[in-house]
């Protein structure tokens, strides 16, 4: 599966994963002391949703669009007003032309003793995410295989912070090189956060996955803690675009499970394809 960020903009899977993303940098937020967000395959930061890219898939049209026009418990809206703020903050006008990517959303959320340190090695991608970061001195963009910086930037001078591991899937190994790269990098910062993002095509590959990741997890002198969730809009057929994706989080917040409960099944009707959409969220067992 080849999932470019540019195709995918703003869609349900980038939906879940940034709601995600702010409930854990927001908790961050709870102690003074500094964090570091990592993300290893940042992309181009900033995605047009006028481009011809986004325009082919149109999947920001069932996801964020949607999402902006739904209607939230109480409970359920304050915990997602943040991201929408964020979104609202790069659309001063009702209708929404751009999406921000994952360093874009992170760097609204850092304070001033924040850092950020984004990993991109396509020369285009990595061009236009300097560009939108209009060099940030909280904010490193370095031309690194996002493979190669996993275990290189762990840990930070920080000792706080997260890690967001969402590699294209271009490679028919990359399930296997994802396990590998989470399994060194936790062995050297067992005390870190990670976001790790999966597409859902093969039941065998994700649950594969899911044990490898909770292997690593609870293994060793320093065992952590990990949740999974999944989300789908409709059922996946062979050969169709993605419907259904899934996180891994390492070390989340304590409040992040409660949170996602509450949020979840808000999203189930909104994001939903041809009916409500359905999630799981559990703790994976190795």
């Amino acid at each position: 599966m080849n999932y470019r960020h540019a195709f995918h903009a703003g869609g349900f899977a980038d939906v879940i994963k940034h709601i995600v993303l702010v409930r854990i940098l927001s908790y961050l937020h709870e102690k003074a002391s500094p964090f570091r967000f990592i993300d290893t395959h940042a992309g181009a930061g900033l995605y047009d949703l006028t481009s011809e890219e986004a325009r082919r898939g149109g999947e920001w049209l069932t996801g964020i669009a949607r999402l902006r026009q739904a209607r939230f418990s109480a409970e359920t809206a304050t915990l997602i007003e943040p991201y929408l703020d964020i979104v609202r903050a790069f659309n001063p006008e009702p209708e929404l032309k751009v999406y921000p990517g994952s360093p874009l959303i992170a760097r609204a959320l850092l304070r001033p003793q924040d850092r950020l340190t984004a990993c991109e090695v396509e020369s285009k991608a990595r061009k236009r995410l300097v560009e939108a970061l209009h060099r940030d001195t909280q904010a490193r963009v370095v031309d690194v295989d996002g493979w190669l910086a996993l275990p290189a930037f762990v840990p930070p001078n920080e000792r706080r912070g997260l890690v967001l591991i969402d590699p294209p899937y271009e490679q028919k190994d990359e399930f296997e090189r994802l396990a590998d790269g989470f399994a060194q990098a936790f062995s050297r910062w067992p005390t870190g956060s990670y976001l790790l993002w999966y597409p859902v095509k093969s039941r065998r590959a994700t649950d594969g996955l899911a044990r490898r990741v909770a292997d690593a997890v609870t293994a060793g002198p320093s065992p952590g803690k990990c949740l999974r969730l999944e989300f789908s809009v409709a059922p996946q057929d062979l050969g169709t675009a993605l419907t259904s994706a899934g996180l891994l989080m390492v070390n989340p917040p304590w409040t992040l499970a409660g949170e996602l409960k509450a949020i979840l099944p808000e999203l189930q009707k909104p994001l939903g394809q041809g009916g409500a959409g359905r999630f799981r969220l559990e703790a994976p067992k190795p």
